[in-house]
């Protein structure tokens, strides 16, 4: 019992108690901000999941506890890599929908973990060195995949705060799981124990510190998305946009947007199959994060590839509800329009008008 009052078991304690309380802090200001998006519902997930692998992770519960008990804390504490990635993608694409896979993923992970923390990893089993093996390489697979969505999407993310907390967010869990896979690698039946429990602890108690605290400074608009009925309400397009309040002290010019209207409008510019950020603002003559800024607060985007597509999509609803081209092809409006296939076209289309191209264009012709 004296070993309970060891101050390394006392101050190991602490530690799981404040970061237990950080990740509930965490939990309730997701939860608060906008409860029915994916990318909420995920990030309490994985706090939740994290907090059970707190705690599962404590010396005297892996040591003491018997493993059928632990099987399915376990269970969980693997299944967070899966978790991970869909909070990613989630975080960086405003639109990104969960995937069947990812949910049976989750159900693998889970009833592979648990399998062999309660049956195999006890056993002579001649498989439990394969079993391990891919538990303890789905946490580095799953870091992989996240940081790789991270990176694919990270240059069209218009909003400048949003990008920081998502770059620390991926980069840090990313070697968090790296050191951790490589800790349990390292230790003895890969249970964490003395200062390398203690250093765990510390490490993911830094993370959820710093970004709790920079969500508390977010406004929730930075970080997520309007909720769809308000984006329907004001009818965004790049020709009308919804006014956006300035979260820095300076504001870009009015003559910074006619410019960019015209090059959009009057050139044309969408059209171009090559467009992008860097290109788009070295025409313009101006640095990246500037016109990162005027697209995002002035004129209400949060993603340059939606802010391009708008142009497309309003560009391909005229022409479908022109009487004129009644017998142009869909495929013909959409590379006319910009889209360089008709599977990105029909997707972005049905997403902003909820009809496919021809059920929308028989709608318009019937009207007219």
């Amino acid at each position: 019992m004296s070993a309970f009052f060891d101050p390394l078991v006392l101050l190991d304690a602490g530690l799981r108690g404040t970061l237990l309380a950080l990740l509930l802090l965490l939990s309730a200001i997701l939860a608060r901000d906008r409860s029915q998006l994916l990318v909420v519902r995920a990030g309490i997930a994985l706090c939740l999941g994290l907090a059970v692998q707190v705690l599962s992770a404590t010396p005297w519960i892996e040591a003491m506890v018997p493993r059928l008990w632990q099987a399915p804390l376990v269970a969980i504490s693997v299944a967070n890599a899966v978790l991970f990635l869909v909070f990613v993608q989630a975080l960086f694409d405003d639109d990104y929908l969960l995937q069947p896979w990812q949910v049976l993923a989750w159900f693998a992970v889970a009833a592979l973990s648990a399998l062999n923390c309660a049956v195999i990893a006890g056993s002579a089993s001649i498989i439990a060195p394969l079993t391990m093996g891919v538990q303890r390489a789905i946490p580095l697979i799953f870091a992989i995949l996240a940081a790789l969505a991270a990176a694919r999407n990270w240059r069209t993310d218009l909003v400048e705060q949003r990008r920081r907390l998502r770059a620390f967010i991926v980069i840090a869990g990313s070697i968090y799981t790296v050191l951790l896979l490589i800790a349990r690698l390292s230790s003895p039946q890969g249970r964490l124990i003395g200062g390398t429990a203690m250093a765990d602890v510390l490490v993911l108690l830094l993370i959820i510190a710093i970004v709790t605290f920079r969500m508390l400074k977010l406004g929730h608009l930075d970080l997520f998305p309007l909720p769809v009925a308000t984006l329907q309400k004001h009818a965004i397009s790049p020709t009308n946009p919804v006014p956006v309040v300035a979260t820095g002290a300076e504001l870009v010019e009015d003559k910074l947007v006619t410019a960019l209207q015209k090059l959009m409008q009057g050139e044309h510019l969408y059209r171009s199959e090559d467009l992008t950020l860097a290109s788009l603002a070295h025409k313009m003559q101006i640095p990246e994060y500037r016109l990162r800024k005027l697209i995002n607060q002035q004129l209400g985007y949060r993603n340059f590839n939606a802010y391009i597509n708008a142009f497309r999509l309003d560009e391909a609803r005229a022409a479908l509800s022109d009487p004129a081209q009644r017998d142009s092809p869909v495929l013909s409006i959409a590379l006319t329009s910009g889209f360089q296939s008709i599977g990105p076209f029909n997707r972005a289309f049905k997403a902003a008008t909820g009809l496919t191209p021809t059920e929308y264009r028989k709608q318009n012709m019937a009207d007219s």
